[in-house]
């Protein structure tokens, strides 16, 4: 190649390599911005706001003394009753009633008694505990204990029950879900009485007799409790008598657990058919 071809290419290489530069310049906006963008970290997202706290245990007390008198106060309920607000409203207004009539009351007897030196006569204890006895997938079925001293020689205790339907959001007593007290009876009594007898024996040993003043109660007079031991469906039922119900009051309470039979399942009102299953 000669000298003037040789220049000749070479003035077209340079006349490339700047018109390279030249179309370099000249990118669109969005061409420089997206080349920004693979250098440039984008700006860090703003963190997630915390999770709101889970519903908890409530555990309400109160008391107050003057002197040697004095009252105490409890009540309490489950996680799983705080997570519905209808039942944290039917407790709370509960609660505060009862503390209500206790207050009112011991400010009573310290006025009745104010000369007498009798200390039972001016102290007060009142406790009621809600728990858990299953939950299911439509249904939450609750009981409580409860305590109360009003004096005298000794308190006394007793229990309630309460069923409440997610699905039409509502409360109702447990033996509602039973076409009548008599089905109840006719599908329970039973083994509840023959139960009933074999622990009262267990008991009170050689003291036990049939001619005593306490008879098997009828289940109207006592707290049933729908339990479930597959966590799907009720399946067993729960009896509870407090004292003075089934026994003496130095017998305590006494509870009994039954399986649901199809006995049991006949006497379920129609609406409430599908919430039980034959026990396992």
């Amino acid at each position: 190649m000669n000298v003037p071809e040789m220049f000749h290419v070479k003035h077209l290489a340079g006349v490339a390599a700047i018109l390279g530069m030249l179309l370099a310049g000249c990118s669109s906006p969005e061409a420089t911005a997206s080349d920004a963008g693979t250098v440039q970290s984008a700006a860090p997202a703003a963190p997630a706001p915390p999770p709101a706290p889970a519903p908890g245990e409530v555990a309400f007390t109160d008391k107050a003394s003057k002197g040697e008198a004095g009252r105490e106060f409890s009540y309490t309920w489950p996680a799983k009753v705080s997570a519905v607000p209808q039942l944290v409203e039917r407790f709370t207004a509960e609660r505060d009633k009862l503390l209500a009539e206790q207050k009112a009351e011991w400010e009573q007897s310290l006025v009745e008694f104010a000369a007498d030196d009798c200390g039972g006569c001016v102290n007060r204890d009142f406790q009621k505990t809600w728990e858990v006895v299953a939950d299911l997938p439509r249904f939450l079925s609750l009981s409580a204990s409860f305590y109360a001293y009003t004096g005298g020689a000794h308190g006394n205790g007793a229990y309630d029950a309460l069923v409440w339907d997610r699905e039409a959001k509502a409360a109702f007593e447990p033996k509602t879900m039973f076409r009548s007290a008599d089905a109840l009876q006719a599908a329970l009594g039973d083994p509840w009485c023959k139960a009933l007898k074999a622990e009262r024996m267990k008991r009170m040993g050689e003291d036990y007799s049939e001619d005593g003043i306490f008879t098997c109660p009828p289940i109207s007079d006592l707290t049933l409790l729908p339990g479930s031991a597959g966590k799907t469906a009720f399946d067993r039922i729960g009896l509870l008598a407090a004292p003075y119900v089934a026994g003496s009051y130095a017998e305590g309470t006494y509870e009994v657990t039954l399986p649901v039979t199809p006995a049991v399942l006949a006497a379920v009102r129609p609406e409430y058919k599908a919430a039980f299953a034959l026990a396992k």
